[in-house]
């Protein structure tokens, strides 16, 4: 090998090495603010229907909302409470939060860039943490719970939801494969068993724990997130591929759509 191939071999090595999980994750998100803002799976669902009956109003409340993506947990939160922050690692997403806060009237949402991982607050800075479909692109899922607990007072609120691993081994890795093909910056969906026990390191205790079926249409679900065509290719492969059991679990349907685990969690701190 030529020296020069080397030397350009080493530059792209270290081009990669250089670029973190977190720009990962603003990268695949940045060209899909707008869809994310008004897309039904996230603008809609069981859990951000119940959530005013949980929350209720809380009208001196400054609440948080990690890894906010199209916003719509902190839109949700900002009709219960004084103020709220959206924060996420995706410059182009808050500044479709703000867009969208603008348009609604919420002048009480505010937008902050940062990662979850390390959170710009002091400890107790909130009444109300809360996370919405982001915790399965965290680098480290613990350390993000223990900095939303530190920076919760003492019996606040915490609210997590997000997709659920089955516990069954098989289907667990059937999922993380769709996934990852879809969404290379996806890192994992974790079971319900494994949220309770990260729920409780970080020293929340688990007060209520819901769970929903959601279906998720498949041209949608690519559009969303750009997914180049050779992998729309491989993920609609792989489903024929399907054993009898997965097919049934997550019942794909003939255009690829399926449908997948949730859970919404409450905690006080």
């Amino acid at each position: 090998m030529s020296s020069r191939s080397q030397d350009s071999r080493s530059q792209d090595s270290r081009s990669q090495d250089s670029r973190s999980h977190d720009s990962f994750v603003a990268d695949q998100f940045s060209p899909s603010a707008a869809a994310y803002v008004v897309s039904p799976v996230h603008a809609q669902g069981e859990d951000l229907a119940a959530l005013s009956g949980l929350v209720g109003k809380r009208p001196e409340a400054r609440a948080v909302d990690l890894g906010c993506g199209g916003g719509h947990l902190a839109f949700a939160l900002a009709a219960l409470t004084k103020s709220v922050v959206a924060y996420d690692l995706s410059d182009a997403m808050l500044a479709a939060v703000a867009a969208e806060a603008e348009r609604r009237g919420l002048a009480n949402v505010e937008t902050r860039k940062g990662s979850v991982e390390a959170l710009p607050w002091a400890d107790g800075a909130f009444d109300i943490v809360a996370s919405r479909y982001s915790a399965h692109h965290w680098r480290d899922v613990g350390k993000g719970l223990r900095e939303a607990r530190r920076v919760l007072k003492p019996g606040g609120l915490a609210i997590f939801a997000d997709v659920v691993a089955p516990e069954d081994p098989l289907l667990d890795t059937w999922l993380h494969g769709l996934e990852l093909l879809r969404d290379p910056s996806h890192l994992r969906n974790y079971s319900l068993a494994q949220w309770r026990a990260f729920i409780e390191a970080a020293g929340f205790r688990l007060t209520r724990c819901e769970r929903y079926r959601i279906r998720l249409e498949f041209s949608a679900w690519v559009a969303r997130m750009n997914t180049a065509p050779l992998f729309v290719s491989a993920i609609r492969a792989l489903q024929g591929e399907a054993v009898e059991e997965v097919a049934r679990y997550f019942a794909f349907e003939p255009d690829g759509s399926f449908s997948i685990d949730t859970m919404l969690i409450i905690a006080e701190g």
